[in-house]
């Protein structure tokens, strides 16, 4: 789903890019002004709970979470009555393709742990392989730590964390993906009451990650699974980013989607969710230029012509990302 700060966000990172630049060396008092670390009004267990519920799909994932909280909250009982606590590592591995709601559910979960009591403020901060490993030597420890110190008392979610074991495109030499690595294994293990980490990406991609280190994959307790969703569930979906943006899908409409979303090919790399966002988006565009056909049209268009979505529109959007009704061929893949 959308997130509201992505602006922001974005302009806050080229902000920190900008005066590191300029400035060299630490800049880390910029990191106090990220938004994203900024004191909320913490949620309670139960407001999380229901959005998690709320979210399409994803039993299985939301079985699981239910039972790592009600493990968590179990515990904590035990340590109150004297008892003594199993410990066990809160660290994470999600497996998935794009779009099945991991970076969601990490925050989530980031939220939860602070309800509960076991982050001081449980927010999330999100890199990927840029973000942790320099380019030069002696660089790669001062991002990896720099990224870790963001997210102390939160969640640090590393998104296509395979990279790390993985050469960079066309970087010869050394890689510094292992040294992120036995860094991010040291700090795990000195700030382990103020740190979870969530690795995510691929499956067969992330097992090879975790065996690239000989204590990589012991200190990650759970592995959580994200399916691909069905058809039925990136209608229902796509109906999600139309409400959020006040239009309706026609009858039509709804029909259209089951039978693009149906013909799309899945397997490593189908974008899910983020594959409906970018058909809606089409969609948009689609509706568009059918309802701005003559300069008299526009000027008795109504909200109900304003807001709604048809099946035409729809088959436009498949058509504009190279989806031919009768094409069961799928375009949509992984960026290399």
């Amino acid at each position: 789903m959308p997130n509201p700060l992505d602006d922001l966000i974005r302009g806050f990172n080229l902000l920190r890019t900008q005066v590191a630049q300029r400035v060299g060396g630490d800049v880390d008092w910029l990191e106090r002004l990220d938004p994203r670390l900024a004191d909320t009004e913490p949620r309670s267990l139960e407001e999380l709970q229901a959005e998690l519920d709320s979210l399409v799909g994803l039993e299985s994932i939301k079985g699981q979470v239910r039972a790592l909280v009600a493990f968590l909250q179990i515990q904590a009982q035990r340590l109150a009555h004297g008892l003594p606590e199993v410990a066990t590592s809160q660290h994470l591995v999600f497996l998935g393709n794009p779009g099945t709601g991991k970076t969601t559910i990490a925050r989530l979960l980031a939220e939860m742990y602070r309800a509960m009591g076991l982050l001081k403020k449980g927010h999330l901060v999100e890199v990927d392989r840029a973000g942790l490993v320099g380019e030069y030597v002696g660089m790669t420890a001062l991002k990896t730590d720099r990224a870790i110190r963001r997210a102390l008392d939160g969640v640090l979610f590393i998104d296509e964390a395979y990279a790390l074991s993985r050469p960079g495109a066309g970087q010869r030499g050394v890689d510094f993906g292992q040294e992120a690595i036995e860094t991010l294994l040291k700090r795990m293990e000195d700030h382990r009451h103020r740190l979870v980490v969530i690795v995510a990406g691929y499956p067969r991609l992330m097992h090879e990650f975790l065996d690239s280190n000989p204590g990589l994959r012991s200190r990650f307790s759970r592995e959580l699974i994200f399916p691909d969703y069905s058809s039925e569930e990136l209608v229902s979906i796509t109906g999600t980013f139309a409400r959020q943006n006040e239009y309706s899908l026609s009858e039509g409409a709804a029909e259209e989607l089951r039978r693009i979303f149906d013909r799309a090919q899945r397997g490593e790399g189908f974008g899910n969710a983020r594959y409906a966002r970018t058909i809606f988006e089409q969609a948009l565009n689609a509706q568009a230029v059918r309802l701005a056909g003559s300069p008299d049209a526009m000027r008795t268009l109504d909200a109900g012509e304003l807001a709604g979505l048809t099946e035409a529109d729809f088959d436009a959007a498949a058509r504009a990302l190279g989806e031919a009704p009768n094409d069961r061929r799928r375009r949509w893949r992984r960026a290399s």
